[in-house]
């Protein structure tokens, strides 16, 4: 093919991308989307009107649901992706990064479409992707997130800019927890390490379970040994990050991926996690962290994070886990899904 790749990646229109504070698959839609401008390739993104891109900005929704509680989450999701397969004909490829909903519009065209499953977060929504099993191209974010139902183009793991998340020469010592306040993320769990150790706890993200987080976690908020900061803005994870002891990533459920894990490697940091899901594929045990069963693992290991050398967890996160590396597999993704879309 003699002119650039034309790529439309379609974005959730949840958040802004990139994302202001929080949105993870925004994140990951502004990385890839910037990373395949990067290499060339012709790029359309389709996101909110405040969006910001190096790539053409086509967009119908002026701003991200989760931002403004006028906007109806249902009709504009389906304006947004009817909206972006209308044109799909102007483009080689269709990156859907938006859920299933594109996926009842990608029998409409004849281009080919590659979605990003960001985790199969109900059994109930399986059913859509079983629909369009043989007729589009599933990426897993992880192995352990594929569904033995479906069919994958490829498993790609996360990537994100190094050059973002140096690490620190020095360190305190304060754990953190960083993620989402829910159940699954292991807040409380987080909280009793802390309290059950003696040391102070740092607790950053959104708050996604409002009844969790008032009876599980605010009680035990103190302002002193737990803090809890709320959720911060890309510019400030690597300070974060780089400053802390440890990550705390006791998880109750099973992880489709986690970018805060690799952000924490990014940044030098050993990261505790639960062995569930994504976690044994991300984290090398007593390498990069230490994989453990629960609380009472999790306290055990504490004393030897300080033996863990940062500069090496750092090493592990470019070599893995760098935002080039990730977009090269995508490419090479939308060539064999073109190469296989020639042939039939």
């Amino acid at each position: 093919m003699s002119r650039p790749l034309r790529v439309g990646v379609l974005a959730p229109i949840s958040w802004r991308v990139p994302p202001r504070r929080y949105g993870p698959w925004e994140y990951f839609a502004s990385l890839l989307t910037e990373g395949l401008v990067a290499r060339g390739l012709d790029v359309t993104l389709f996101a909110t009107t405040d969006s910001i891109t190096s790539a053409k900005l086509d967009a119908v929704c002026a701003r991200p649901y989760s931002e403004d509680s006028t906007i109806d989450p249902r009709v504009w999701e389906a304006l947004h992706a009817a909206h972006a397969f209308e044109r799909a004909a102007e483009f080689d490829i269709i990156h859907n990064s938006a859920d299933y909903l594109p996926l009842t519009y990608s029998g409409l065209t004849k281009t080919p479409v590659i979605t990003t499953i960001h985790g199969l977060s109900s059994a109930r929504i399986l059913p859509v992707f079983e629909r369009y099993n043989a007729t589009t191209h599933y990426v897993a974010i992880s192995d352990a997130d594929r569904n033995s139902r479906l069919n994958y183009v490829a498993t790609i793991h996360h990537g994100i800019p190094m050059e973002d998340f140096a690490p620190r020469r020095a360190h305190g010592d304060y754990l953190l927890f960083f993620g989402r306040i829910h159940p699954d993320k292991g807040t409380a769990e987080a909280i009793d390490v802390a309290l059950r150790t003696k040391r102070r706890l740092v607790i950053a993200g959104i708050v996604h379970d409002e009844n969790y987080y008032k009876h599980s976690v605010a009680p035990r908020v103190d302002g002193d040994r737990i803090r809890y900061i709320g959720p911060i803005a890309p510019s400030e994870r690597a300070e974060l990050l780089g400053n802390a002891y440890a990550l705390l990533h006791l998880i109750n459920f099973e992880e489709p991926f986690g970018l805060s894990m690799i952000e924490a490697m990014a940044c030098g940091l050993p990261v505790i996690a639960r062995r569930r899901g994504s976690v044994p594929e991300i984290i090398k045990n007593r390498e990069t962290g230490f994989i453990v069963s629960g609380i009472d693992e999790a306290i055990e290991v504490l004393p030897d994070v300080g033996r863990l050398d940062r500069t090496q967890i750092r090493r592990v996160a470019e070599r893995r886990f760098s935002v080039g590396r990730m977009v090269e597999e995508y490419v090479r993704a939308y060539e064999s899904v073109l190469g296989a879309h020639v042939r039939t």
